[in-house]
């Protein structure tokens, strides 16, 4: 980030934690925690499991006991390998549910994987249907194959909105995809750009004000945001357990000052995602893998 934009931002930030010791920082989480939270990116996978494992629906009781008093709303991300028993379990929780049919590389998993979200959809267990996760940032698929999947679903899918989830500036940098999204599910992490956590709110902000502009009217909902609380720095990103708690809670109050629709990312640590982003994978839950609070 240039000296100017940090400068920019720098004037803007919160203060509220800069003179908190860890202590009162962990006592203000766990109240604003009590709070409740818009929603909450749901994270199934136990330590010896990743992606392509089945996943029990007991273990979704179990995690979701545990996080259905502190959220509104749900995500999930896939509708294969047991992923689909969580809308349906999250309804039995009172909670609202934003589910994706993951898209990858693999023709027949994907339409598996939209068959699925359209089931669930028209048997009532979704709110907000999300075709595909980050597609075109991994190039998993070309902008006409993605289009077509979002095409298939919203013809089957009539009750509910229907989107895709992308980096914020996808929706800027490929208009007909924003189009076609009945809402933006925009991603907006000012880790993974490397920004200093004393100007990360600000620069979420504007991650989220890019999003609007592109989707001209259209809702914004943040579908995932979060700051892990260790591992490697990016940049000027640092991972510690001081930044990753106040960058909880600006975010929380960022949502509730102004009404922002916010799935924080994650709920539970995932040891897997060390493979696709290194040490920090394993370490954006707010609970850890063994299901304890980290404050």
């Amino acid at each position: 980030m240039s000296s100017r934009r940090k400068e920019k931002y720098l004037s803007l930030a919160s203060l509220d934690y800069v003179n908190k010791t860890t202590s009162e920082l962990q006592n203000q989480a766990k109240e604003l925690l009590k709070e409740g939270m818009h929603g909450l990116c749901f994270s199934p996978y136990q330590d010896n499991q990743q992606p392509g494992n089945l996943i029990s629906e007991e273990q979704i009781h179990q995690r979701m006991k545990i996080i259905a008093p502190f959220t509104n709303w749900i995500r999930s991300f896939s509708c294969t390998d047991g992923n689909e028993a969580i809308p349906k379990i999250a309804k039995e929780y009172g909670l609202k549910t934003l589910t994706g049919a993951w898209l990858g590389d693999d023709k027949e998993k994907n339409e598996k994987e939209l068959d699925g979200l359209i089931k669930l959809a028209n048997e009532g267990y979704v709110d907000i249907a999300a075709i595909g996760n980050e597609v075109m940032y991994r190039g998993d698929l070309q902008e006409d194959e993605l289009l077509e999947f979002i095409t298939l679903g919203k013809k089957a899918i009539t009750t509910i909105p229907v989107g895709y989830v992308d980096a914020y500036y996808e929706f800027r940098e490929r208009p007909r995809i924003t189009e076609m999204c009945d809402v933006i599910l925009a991603n907006c992490y000012p880790f993974w750009e490397g920004c200093d956590l004393d100007y990360a709110l600000m620069y979420m902000k504007d991650m989220y004000r890019q999003a609007q502009r592109a989707g001209n009217g259209k809702k914004v909902i943040i579908t995932e945001t979060g700051w892990p609380s260790q591992g490697t720095n990016l940049e000027g990103a640092y991972p510690s357990y001081d930044n990753y708690l106040k960058y909880f809670m600006n975010t929380q109050k960022w949502s509730k000052e102004e009404q922002i629709d916010i799935f924080y990312f994650s709920s539970f640590d995932e040891s897997w995602k060390v493979g696709d982003e290194g040490d920090v994978g394993a370490f954006w839950g707010l609970w850890d893998s063994n299901e304890n609070l980290k404050f």
